[in-house]
């Protein structure tokens, strides 16, 4: 697949089948996030790969945040909040969650560190997409729960910035709708 077909062709698949997704294609997908450029070659991006229990033991860590987080609702809204973030993980038969670890040199501006993360994640998007999977970067408020960093044994400075839920797709993505560039770009010269 060439590169700007990839980019324009890859979609958010969040309905996937839970067939095992091999481990080689995995590595490819994570080495393939090495590659994005990062100032000072910091490599600030962390990767951790979620599959069987593992999946389990994250869904106990939303539940328990959840717990936390809504513990003033009704018996009943509570339980079907936890019922669901337990199950969460369980959409995909992998889920690559994807960290920073700011780097502590002077000269390291950490938004640069975060733009680097964030590019390894599009590369990874783009990896899976041209290896015929679904893919989908899932985040929202729990993701950056201390109870999340702490998980995954991150420092006070790092944070999880993706959950890649990944396998084979089972559903036709939509066409994407983008805003024609002309509305977008100032040419200054």
């Amino acid at each position: 697949m060439e590169t700007i077909e990839a980019i324009k062709t890859r979609r958010s698949i969040g309905i996937v089948k839970q067939d095992p997704v091999p481990k080689e294609m995995i590595e490819q997908i994570i080495e393939a996030g090495t590659y994005a450029p990062n100032h000072h070659r910091t490599e600030p991006w962390r990767f951790f790969v979620l599959t069987g229990e593992g999946r389990n033991k994250l869904g106990e860590v939303f539940e328990e945040i959840t717990r936390i987080e809504n513990a003033d609702d009704t018996p009943e809204s509570l339980i079907s909040k936890l019922e669901r973030q337990k199950k969460n993980p369980l959409r995909a038969p992998v889920i690559i969650a994807v960290g920073i670890e700011p780097s502590d040199k002077n000269n390291v501006l950490v938004a640069e560190e975060y733009a680097a993360v964030n590019s390894a994640i599009q590369n990874m998007l783009l990896a899976a997409h041209s290896l015929g999977l679904g893919a989908v970067w899932r985040t929202g408020k729990i993701t950056y729960h201390e109870k999340v960093r702490e998980f995954f044994n991150l420092s006070p400075k790092g944070e999880v910035l993706a959950f890649i839920y990944l396998g084979y797709p089972d559903m036709e993505p939509k066409p994407a709708k983008k805003t024609p560039i002309d509305e977008l770009t100032t040419w200054i010269g």
